[in-house]
């Protein structure tokens, strides 16, 4: 009897444990087809709200208990006065908080993949903005490929086009297509040591024909147009093929170099177009920049006189990504950690 009430037990606990596993399972696959059906979502954040509640919890550790209720009695006050003033204010004004600042983030990597949801967040901004309200960009690129960051700057431009103010904030880094972004905004700031510029175009690839033909391994290429390839990473080059290869990138330096000044007309392109990039400081004295400051002390400022808001566009990602991405990050701290512990403790 004793066995059978152990084998029963133990039979129970196996089954509890196969349903367990099912419902994960299921959960899992009911998650992976509703993210399939749905690849995004907009995120909306108060940040005036956040700002004052950040406000609220260091004033609740600084001060005593008697001053923390004069403080809530005039906060009251304040509070009916602010009611009472906008009563009476004309329902045709807007007031300092119908006004916002829809604040967007752009980190771009190489290819500027993240213009997908540059373009859900802009089209969000254009269904409820006004001339009176503004966007502000905080803005990191080093730049990348062409067509890439062309829309992304074609984008931005989208705001002009209605007549909303845009200000870009460059924290760290906007090079190349990333000032490309950057020039169409009405106003640029930048930290003090903020990489600026790299108005230029730049194009490199390894050739292996030597290395094949070593080895006597033939590499056959079939076009139809003189130009359809200049060079290639596997054939002989020929120098009218450089020439060529060359003559696109000029004209496409010349294109980015129109782009920016028609954007920036006090600029001095001629001065700046020569592929060097500078630090926000200097950049402020060559004209790439308006302002030294950091979006920090921006969102601060503004948040005086405007309700600010962030918009974000967010893609669902699939539970193998997130797997992948789990593994990549781990694998990545460990190999940091291992490097820093040899640093530390040589062996």
């Amino acid at each position: 009897m004793e066995f059978l009430y152990e084998y029963g037990l133990f039979l129970a606990k196996t089954i509890t444990f196969v349903l367990a596993v099912i419902a994960i399972l299921v959960a899992i696959t009911a998650t992976a087809i509703k993210q399939k059906h749905k690849k995004g979502e907009l995120e909306v954040t108060d940040l005036s709200e956040h700002f004052e509640e950040v406000e609220d919890d260091v004033i609740h550790s600084l001060l005593s208990k008697e001053q923390l209720k004069a403080k809530e009695k005039q906060d009251k006050k304040h509070a009916k006065e602010k009611a009472k003033a906008e009563k009476k204010a004309s329902k045709e004004e807007q007031t300092s908080e119908d006004k916002k600042l829809f604040v967007v983030d752009f980190n771009g990597s190489i290819d500027a993949k993240e213009v997908s949801s540059l373009r859900e967040e802009i089209s969000a901004i254009l269904m409820v903005a006004t001339d009176e309200d503004e966007v502000f960009v905080r803005l990191e690129s080093g730049g990348g490929m062409v067509h890439g960051y062309g829309l992304a700057a074609s984008q931005l431009d989208r705001l002009r086009q209605y007549n909303i103010p845009l200000t870009i904030a460059v924290d760290k880094v906007a090079a190349s297509g990333g000032y490309m972004m950057a020039c169409v905004a009405d106003k640029i700031i930048s930290a003090p040591f903020a990489i600026v510029g790299s108005i230029g175009v730049i194009a490199q690839l390894p050739n292996f024909h030597k290395l094949l033909k070593k080895h006597d391994v033939d590499y056959e290429q079939f076009t139809a147009g003189e130009f359809k390839r200049t060079v290639t990473m596997f054939g002989e080059n020929t120098e009218k093929g450089r020439e060529k290869f060359i003559e696109e990138l000029e004209e496409t330096h010349v294109l980015f170099k129109n782009y920016v000044s028609e954007r920036r007309p006090s600029l001095d392109v001629a001065k700046v177009a020569t592929g060097e990039h500078w630090f926000g400081t200097k950049a402020l004295a060559l004209g790439l920049v308006d302002e030294i400051l950091t979006s920090d002390d921006y969102l601060y400022n503004a948040n005086k006189t405007r309700k600010v808001v962030a918009i974000k566009y967010v893609v669902h990602k699939s539970l193998t990504e997130k797997l992948s991405k789990a593994v990549s990050l781990t694998l990545e701290n460990t190999i940091g950690k291992l490097w820093q512990n040899n640093r530390i403790f040589p062996s």
